[in-house]
């Protein structure tokens, strides 16, 4: 598979692409469940430096790949590569039907909960938001009715930063690079704010009322390493538009390196900075951490601007996500493995305006039927099984392609490989028996991991379908 695609994309659009998929939703709403899973201030900020490393460890993988397979596709192209074309195509698919779209929709629901800080968005009454009920067998319940002014407005920034996308590469990433820009400006202005505060206590860095210890504390570790891992997805995302990519032997594993380890750092001190103005118990209660953060820091009426600027910041994560994940649809479609039409390019945007616009109507579906924490916890869970099969995967291209030209050759090989797979393993392995535990438990309404599982088996008589269909043609 060729692209068509222009290369407009060089290394400062890259690294904003990078940060600005990862800098999101995750760090302004995951810390108060983490908290309350963890129950200590010690252990969230442990969390979130385990999270960052093994994120690094995986993204100094992909960067291998990358500069290797500069190919639009990203982990679709490369799986074709180590596994061959089922597990390829079981990938793409589950990167269309669950990782990007639910991705996409869980930020569009944090940035539009942000918005309702100060629109006051409409919502229907209890009764009414349970009265429609969509049971999954063995799986749990969804409630489509559920925060609908939420959901509507969430609804509204996909559709319109689609059409954005649509329309122009180049477009999509000046608007990358200026909300990536205005991203890191709030970020800076949050942690200095918070940290100059006179309010805030180093003690809260150490102090807990109800520390969790035993079996409470590891199936909390795990939880909350769903949570981190989700604020610090999206660095996969360059690799999906590597066909885009000027000089991208270079600019892949430099931006690789470069937006993650920025992303690292400032998640430690942002999640260090609530902690200074509010106790781990007060982090975990809150709805919208950030905003009650530096409320106790500036006063009440500085929270509307940071709830305000945090919209800002995950508008350029929707970007981010939305301009990267449809091109692995469209490479399917270009290998003619989907559907067709998918593959093909906008004759005068020169973009993947078919696939664009596939992702767009799904991740809709997904506001509709989904929650925040569901959609956030079941795609983390699909995107770990993939990013540990890659890491398997270098293993069989070094021994497959050993003279493939390598302009860079990951460092660490081959202890970081083994270490992120068995990583990999037991966080994969433990968050199903946490999620299926908390199910029984009543304490989550839906066992998100299996979940995802059934949506990714999905695809498995959809592959046996295309196959059949491009065989059919071209035996004709």
């Amino acid at each position: 598979m060729s692209s068509s695609l222009a290369k407009k994309i060089g290394f400062w659009s890259a690294t904003s692409i990078i940060i600005g998929s990862m800098i999101g939703s995750g760090v302004f709403m995951k810390p108060a469940s983490m908290a309350e899973q963890l129950g200590s201030p010690v252990w969230l900020a442990l969390i979130w430096v385990i999270a960052g490393v093994f994120s690094l460890f995986g993204a100094l993988i992909y960067a291998e790949l990358g500069a290797m397979i500069p190919e639009t596709g990203g982990i679709y192209v490369y799986f074709r590569l180590m596994f061959g074309d089922f597990v390829a195509f079981l990938y793409g698919w589950a990167a269309f039907a669950v990782i990007n779209t639910a991705a996409v929709a869980a930020i569009a629901f944090v940035c539009a909960g942000y918005a309702d800080h100060f629109l006051h968005l409409p919502r229907l009454d209890s009764i009414t938001e349970h009265s429609i009920a969509w049971h999954i067998p063995f799986i749990g319940d969804l409630y489509p009715l559920e925060n609908i002014g939420v959901k509507s407005l969430a609804i509204v920034l996909v559709i319109g930063l689609t059409i954005l996308n649509y329309i122009s590469v180049k477009a999509g990433s000046v608007f990358q690079v200026l909300s990536t820009f205005i991203k890191m400006a709030v970020v800076a202005v949050l942690i200095i704010g918070i940290f100059f505060s006179s309010d805030g206590s180093l003690q809260n860095f150490v102090h807990a009322e109800h520390s969790k210890t035993g079996s409470d504390l590891i199936s909390g570790i795990i939880a909350a390493m769903t949570g981190a891992f989700f604020a610090y997805d999206g660095w996969i995302n360059i690799s999906s538009m590597a066909g885009e990519i000027k000089n991208p032997q270079r600019n892949i594993p430099k931006s690789l390196f470069t937006g993650v380890l920025a992303c690292i750092i400032v998640y430690v001190l942002i999640n260090q900075a609530y902690l200074y103005v509010l106790p781990v118990e007060k982090v975990a209660s809150s709805s919208l951490v950030a905003s009650d953060a530096i409320a106790v820091a500036w006063g009440s009426a500085s929270s509307s601007i940071i709830a305000a600027m945090i919209v800002v910041c995950t508008l350029g994560a929707i970007n981010g996500n939305t301009m990267a994940t449809a091109r692995i649809t469209y490479a399917m479609g270009k290998d003619k493995v989907f559907f067709p039409w998918a593959g093909k390019e906008h004759s005068k945007f020169q973009t993947p305006g078919n696939a664009l616009w596939l992702h767009g109507i799904w991740t809709c579906l997904f506001i509709v039927t989904g929650s925040f924490d569901m959609l956030a916890d079941m795609f983390v869970f699909v995107t770990w099984i993939a990013y540990g099969a890659g890491a398997i995967g270098i293993f069989l291209l070094r021994k497959k392609m050993p003279h493939h030209d390598r302009p860079y050759k990951m460092w660490g090989y081959p202890v970081v490989p083994v270490l992120f797979i068995v990583f990999s393993a037991f966080y994969l392995i433990t968050t199903v028996y946490n999620d299926v535990s908390n199910y029984l438990n009543h304490r989550q309404p839906v066992i998100n991991s299996v979940l995802g599982i059934v949506i990714t088996a999905a695809g498995i008589p959809l592959y046996f379908y295309f196959r059949q269909r491009k065989r059919a043609k071209a035996s004709s």
